[in-house]
């Protein structure tokens, strides 16, 4: 089967395939902040919830900024491993390629949990906008 082939996902697919595919969605700004605050909590559907309610308005004690910033350092720190990781190569299914670059991300960079390894895999998936948002600190 070619890797260009529209395909629906399959009903044995990991479920953080398809959190990914949600994670792709969201802006840069949310995707920093999923990843500064999965520094604290390593679950993705929580960490997603907690950055949804912040956007909302929730009092937290953290900040969405200072988790945006905490979220561009560890983008940074990460970012400098996965450049020089083999790449991986480009397919027309997006859940093919979350597949493939989370798990050239778990082999280059250790000791990430799940909510890590998720927003990690998104930055990078769309590494041009979170550059760009990045670079805005």
């Amino acid at each position: 089967m070619s890797d260009t082939l529209f395909t629906l996902p399959a009903v044995d697919d990991p479920a953080s395939t398809e959190v990914g595919i949600i994670l792709l969605g969201l802006d840069a700004d949310r995707l920093l902040a999923g990843v500064g605050l999965a520094q604290l909590g390593d679950d993705p559907a929580l960490v997603t919830l907690a950055v949804d309610q912040l956007r909302h308005g929730a009092m937290l004690e953290l900040g969405p900024e200072s988790l945006i910033t905490s979220g561009i350092r560890r983008w940074q720190q990460v970012r400098a491993v996965l450049a020089s990781a083999p790449p991986v190569p480009p397919t027309g299914s997006l859940r093919l390629m979350w597949e493939r670059t989370s798990a050239m991300l778990t082999s280059a960079v250790a000791d990430l949990g799940p909510a890590s390894i998720a927003y990690l895999t998104a930055c990078w998936l769309r590494r041009d906008d979170v550059d760009r948002r990045a670079g805005r600190l």
